[in-house]
């Protein structure tokens, strides 16, 4: 860091460097190589919430700790079963849509070094708990920068929870060459109507940004009334996980 002047005052010049360079680079070419819009929507998590407390003890057993991201994670694998342009990269030398027949999902980390972002590997065959161990292990690593190189490439889709932090809706910057990412922002209780009556529920906000020129904005709309449908009713996201689960293992 140097002191300098210019024609107004004092000024610090702070080089750029490290992470903090490769982002630079990284969302300069997001934001040259796409065409991206955001859909902005809310989900109820009300009755997912409930779930994740009364699970809370019994991982906290195994000394996992078990917060809503990876049952996004899973909402967001059985969504893209069902969409899966938006599982996809763009090769822009040979014009080619890459449809993605696995599922690797990007977890944003904020670390002091700037944002990171680790794969969560083959997430449609890995359960609540192997997710939420891997996420807190590769964040953990992120932190102490002790995270393999690998283990932040491959990524088919990516999730950033700005709502850890602060805030409602945002516009995130895609993950090139990744299509489709989705940002979260913070649950709130909120009142809304339910079968013509005022409740409080619990309202999580959702913004997905996705690259126009391969996804048009119904496309992207119908991807979030699928996702909400998976995170606003455990009982239909329930039966997803078993039956992803019952896939991995495969038949008998």
């Amino acid at each position: 860091m140097a002191e300098e002047k210019d024609q107004y005052g004092n000024i610090e010049k702070i080089p750029v460097k490290g992470v903090r360079k490769k982002i630079f680079k990284h969302m300069i070419e997001a934001t040259h190589q796409s065409a991206a819009v955001t859909h902005m929507d809310e989900a109820d998590v009300t009755e997912l919430d409930a779930l994740i407390k009364k699970e809370k003890e019994k991982y906290k057993k195994k000394g996992i700790k078990v917060t809503m991201m990876p049952y996004l994670v899973k909402a967001i694998v059985a969504t893209l079963k069902k969409n899966p342009y938006f599982n996809a990269h763009v090769d822009d030398t040979s014009e080619n849509i890459l449809l993605k027949k696995y599922y690797n999902i990007g977890v944003a980390v904020n670390t002091d070094a700037g944002l990171i972002v680790p794969v969560v590997k083959d997430a449609d065959k890995k359960s609540i708990e192997e997710i939420a161990h891997e996420i807190f292990d590769l964040a953990a690593r992120c932190n102490d920068r002790k995270v393999k190189l690998d283990e932040l490439k491959g990524g088919t889709f990516t999730i950033s929870n700005v709502g850890a932090i602060g805030g409602i809706f945002v516009t995130p910057i895609l993950n090139y060459p990744e299509i489709s990412i989705l940002a979260t922002g913070r649950t709130k209780e909120k009142p809304v109507v339910v079968k013509g009556e005022i409740v409080i529920r619990k309202m999580l906000p959702l913004s997905l940004t996705f690259d126009h020129r391969v996804i048009d904005g119904a496309e992207a709309a119908k991807f979030c009334n699928e996702l909400k449908e998976y995170l606003e009713s455990t009982e239909v996201l329930l039966a997803e996980i078993n039956e992803s689960k019952a896939d991995s293992i495969g038949p008998f």
